[in-house]
């Protein structure tokens, strides 16, 4: 008896009335709804899809003939080229989030001369792409109206402009407010928190502070939008404006506690090149078909993986650690490795409407194999994280484990309990090795030379 597919809608793709992602059998789908036909239809014969997906500006799909979850509004269904590893806004760090800015007003130009333009910029429809941004949804795309105002402009402002005018010239942590404003942020707060000299800046002045005056007009009944018109010029101007606007802010990534780690450590140089073989070899005897490296600061570490074409992301709490890492990815062109904002004490949890739009870092796992290098102590010791429970939360996340410890006795753990009473009686690693051996397997343990520290290599149990 023939098996019958099984379809489930993905839950991030509910709002658009122009279609839906879908899964069946394993497999990402998108289904084009009969009442985005048309627009459809224009973006694949116009040549608007071929420039975008060359330029490696949209991502590619194929139409397949797939049984849908919803025939009775089923246009067509196309089968999408997939992205490994899905990122959150809020994971970016400032260039980031800036080159996905860059990247949706190059669509937008692009799109005038095929005759069509974006009818929504959500920061949520980039993904990063062997190191670029890229768009992921095809029904972002609408004919162009001569005379109608560009309907993306103000979510194009709330998702991209404001956070990274709050970034450049407040303060770079809040790119986290996109974490609690899932429409981005709100652009009255955004004026609000921004410094009075931004008002001397026009572009500023009108694309955030005299937009936010607006929409409080427009929103108390005071004016109908309807009736505001915008010849192709004026929205040519427009594009242009954000674009000026959006490539002359700038943030520099110094002053934060771990920007520097690598040139303020208390290894000899011995002694980190051993580490780093040790790494090496760890990774070319599991061949891993990906890495997440935890705490990876600039991504040294991250790069030993990388650069054997193992996809990779480098996680790390720190936003200018996490600014030069992928500075440093951008100007090594590299296809393999991402690095991205996390705070593992507090992960990107699951959001949206029931907590299912946005999916948490776990519901993105697992990754083959995780790396936690000099991490531990700062989870327990500085966060009084309990080992047993970095255990726990780490076998939820991967199969191998390429981990370090760190004793008490090491400079930097020293460092730690330097301004607070010890209360660790079971950070040891004797300890460490007991709750690690919970969950995992311990295949092999070296000592770093010069070091107290161990680096071991660990399999989960299954």
């Amino acid at each position: 008896m023939e098996r019958l597919a099984t379809s489930t809608i993905v839950p991030s793709s509910f709002r658009d009335p122009s279609g839906f992602l879908f899964r069946q059998d394993g497999t990402l789908y998108r289904q084009v709804n009969s009442s985005y036909r048309d627009n459809y239809e224009h973006l694949m014969a116009s040549g608007l899809y071929v420039n975008l997906t060359n330029a490696g500006l949209l991502i590619p799909h194929e139409e397949v003939d797939v049984a849908s979850p919803r025939p009775d509004i089923a246009y067509k269904v196309v089968r999408p080229d997939l992205v490994p590893f899905v990122s959150y806004p809020y994971e970016w760090c400032f260039s980031q989030l800036k080159d996905a800015a860059m990247a949706l007003l190059r669509i937008q130009k692009t799109c005038l001369d095929f005759g069509m333009s974006l009818k929504d910029c959500s920061a949520y429809n980039v993904q990063f792409l062997s190191g670029r941004p890229v768009l992921i949804d095809t029904l972002s795309f609408e004919k162009y109206r001569e005379g109608y105002p560009w309907v993306a402009y103000r979510q194009f402002c709330q998702h991209f402009l404001a956070p990274l005018s709050l970034m450049s010239h407040k303060d770079v942590r809040l790119s986290q407010l996109l974490r609690t404003y899932i429409d981005g942020v709100p652009l009255d707060l955004a004026s609000a928190l921004l410094p009075f000299h931004t008002r001397l800046d026009f572009s500023l002045l009108s694309h955030i502070h005299l937009h936010s005056r607006s929409q409080k007009h427009f929103a108390g009944g005071n004016a109908n939008t309807r009736n505001f018109k915008m010849g192709r010029m004026s929205f040519l101007g427009l594009i242009d404006s954000l674009e000026s606007a959006t490539k002359k802010l700038r943030w520099q990534p110094i002053g934060t506690q771990w920007a520097d780690y690598y040139g303020n450590t208390n290894y000899s140089l011995e002694a980190f090149e051993h580490k780093k073989q040790i790494v090496a070899d760890f990774l070319h005897r599991i061949r891993p078909a990906n890495v997440w490296d935890l705490g990876a600061n600039t991504g040294t570490f991250s790069r030993l993986a990388s650069d054997m074409g193992i996809p990779t992301i480098s996680f790390d709490v720190d936003p200018a650690a996490v600014e030069k890492n992928y500075r440093q990815c951008v100007e090594r062109r590299e296809m393999n490795h991402l690095p991205l904002l996390l705070d593992l004490s507090n992960p990107s949890p699951g959001t949206g409407w029931g907590h299912e739009e946005r999916m948490s870092l776990e519901e993105r796992a697992p990754a083959d194999a995780v790396m936690a290098m000099a991490l531990i102590h700062h989870l327990a010791i500085g966060n009084n994280v309990p080992l047993e429970k970095i255990a726990g939360f780490i076998s939820r996340i991967c199969n191998w484990l390429i981990i370090e410890f760190v004793p008490k006795s090491d400079s930097q753990v020293q460092r730690l309990l330097a301004a607070r009473e010890d209360v660790f009686a079971d950070y040891a690693q004797p300890d460490f090795e007991r709750s690690f051996g919970e969950y995992f397997t311990i295949q092999d343990s070296v000592r770093i030379i010069d070091s107290e520290r161990v680096l071991y290599l660990m399999v989960r149990r299954q």
